[in-house]
C-alpha cells in the first residue's frame, strides 16, 4: 500500500472512534462519559490493529512473489548453465558430436571467408563504371527504412579506398554487425519472423551505412563476403532460438555472387544438411530485379536449394506483372509488396487478383514499409495477413548468440 493509503486508513478509524466518543454520552446520557471515550479508544485500537494485520499480509504477499520470481529466475539460470556445460562436455568428450560439429562448420566457413579477403585484397582489380550502383542488398533490404545514421569520424568524411579498407578490417576482425526487424501477423501484431541487416561498424566505433559501403565492395568483390558472413550468423541466431524453444524463422537476403560462390555455399549446405531442423526457419530474400536478371543458372541453383528443403521471398517488386508459376515451382513462399503499391488506386484490380492467386496456392503476401497507424487500417481492409515497417519495430542490434 501507498503511503496516502496508509494515512486514508488511519484517518478512517481515527476519526471514527473519536466520533463514538463524542456521540455515545450524548445518545445515553445516563451512562459516564469516560465510557464512551473508552469505548472510542478501543474502536481506535481496533482499527490499528487491523490495520497493522493487514499491512503485514500485504508485505508477507509481496515477500513471497518475489521469491517465487527469484526462484524461477535461478531454476532457469541454473537450467541454462546445465545445458552450456553438458554441451561443453560432450564437445571435450566426443568431438563428433552434432553440435560440437555445427561449430566446428561454422569456424571452417569463417576461416574461409577470412583467407579469401587475403586473396582478393592482393588481386588488383580494374575500376568500375560510376553508373554501376548497386541498391538496398546484402542484407539491406528496401522493406525497412535504417535507423538513423551514426555520425562519421571526427577525421571527416571517408574517401572510398578509407571505406574499403574500413569494411576489410571490419570483416576481419567480426565487426559486421546483425540487426533485426520484426514481421508480424496481422491483426494480432505477433511476431512472426525477423528480417536480418548488416552494418558496418569501422574501427573508431562508428557505423558505416549500406548506401556508403555497398557499391564499393561490390566493385572489390566483396559482397558475396559479406552475404556469407551474414548467412553465418543467421544459422546462429536459429540455433540460439532453438535453444530457447522459440518458434519464429529469419528472413535473410541472398545475391547472386553468393549463389554463385561455389566454395562457400558447399560448406554452408554441407552444415545445413547435418542441421536439418535449421532449413524451415531460414528463409532466403531475393529483389525481383535479381530474380528476372538471374536466368536459368540462378534458377537452377535455386531449384537445388529448394529440394533441400529451403523457402524464398521476393522482395523490392517494382512490378505486379509476376510470374506465379515461376514462383511456385522455385519454392518461393513469401513475396514482400511496398505499402504505397498495395494502396495505389490503379493497382487495386491487380492486388486483389495477385492476393487471391496467392492465397490459393499457399504463398503469404507481406506488406512492407508500414510506419504509422493510419497506414495500418488501410492496409487491414486489403485483408493482408503479415506486416513490416517502424510502426511494429525498427531495426535492432542483435547480440552474438552464446
Amino acid at each position: 500500500m501507498t503511503v496516502l493509503t496508509h494515512i486514508v486508513y488511519a484517518l478512517a478509524y481515527i476519526v471514527a472512534g473519536v466520533s463514538v466518543g463524542a456521540t455515545l454520552p450524548l445518545m445515553r446520557p445516563e451512562a459516564d462519559p469516560l465510557l464512551g471515550w473508552l469505548t472510542g479508544a478501543v474502536v481506535v485500537l481496533a482499527g490499528g490493529l487491523l490495520h497493522e494485520i493487514v499491512t503485514r499480509l500485504e508485505r508477507e504477499r509481496k515477500t513471497a512473489e518475489r521469491a517465487h520470481r527469484l526462484h524461477g529466475t535461478v531454476a532457469m539460470m541454473a537450467e541454462e548453465v546445465a545445458v552450456l556445460r553438458a554441451a561443453l562436455d560432450d564437445g571435450a568428450r566426443n568431438p563428433g558430436t552434432a553440435r560440437y560439429d555445427a561449430v566446428m562448420q561454422e569456424v571452417r566457413l569463417l576461416q574461409s571467408l577470412v583467407s579469401k579477403l587475403t586473396e582478393r585484397r592482393a588481386a588488383p582489380r580494374p575500376p568500375a563504371a560510376a553508373s554501376e550502383r548497386r541498391g538496398p542488398g546484402s542484407g539491406e533490404s528496401i522493406s525497412a527504412t535504417p535507423p538513423p545514421p551514426a555520425p562519421v569520424a571526427a577525421f571527416g568524411p571517408m574517401n572510398d579506398a578509407s571505406i574499403l579498407e574500413a569494411v576489410r578490417d571490419a570483416l576481419k576482425a567480426d565487426r559486421i554487425d546483425i540487426y533485426l526487424q520484426p514481421i508480424v501477423s496481422l491483426p494480432q501484431r505477433k511476431h512472426r519472423f525477423y528480417e536480418v541487416f548488416s552494418r558496418v561498424r569501422a574501427g573508431d566505433g562508428h557505423q558505416i551505412m549500406p548506401d556508403r559501403y555497398l557499391e564499393i565492395a561490390e566493385r572489390e568483390g566483396l559482397i558475396a563476403t559479406i552475404d556469407n558472413l551474414l548467412l553465418v550468423r543467421c544459422i546462429q541466431l536459429i540455433r540460439e532460438t532453438e535453444r530457447r524453444q522459440h518458434s519464429i524463422g529469419f528472413f535473410s537476403n541472398i545475391s547472386a555472387a553468393t549463389l554463385s560462390d561455389g566454395d562457400f555455399m558447399r560448406q554452408f549446405l554441407h552444415l545445413m544438411t547435418s542441421n536439418q531442423a535449421l532449413v524451415p526457419k531460414l528463409v532466403f530474400e531475393m529483389s525481383q530485379a535479381d530474380l528476372r536478371a538471374g536466368g536459368a543458372v540462378t534458377l537452377g541453383i535455386l531449384s537445388q536449394l529448394g529440394r533441400l528443403g529451403f523457402h524464398f521471398s521476393m522482395d523490392q517488386v517494382t512490378s505486379l506483372d509476376i510470374d506465379v508459376d515461376l514462383l511456385l515451382r522455385h519454392e518461393f513462399r513469401y513475396v514482400k509488396l511496398d505499402r504505397a503499391l498495395v494502396l495505389d488506386p490503379a493497382q487495386a484490380g491487380r492486388v486483389k487478383e495477385l492476393r487471391r492467386r496467392f492465397a490459393s496456392e499457399g504463398v503469404d503476401l507481406i506488406v512492407e514499409k508500414i510506419e504509422t497507424e493510419n497506414q495500418l487500417i488501410e492496409i487491414l481492409d486489403t485483408g493482408f495477413d503479415f506486416g513490416q515497417g517502424y510502426l511494429f519495430g525498427e531495426p535492432r542490434l542483435s547480440r552474438k548468440p552464446v
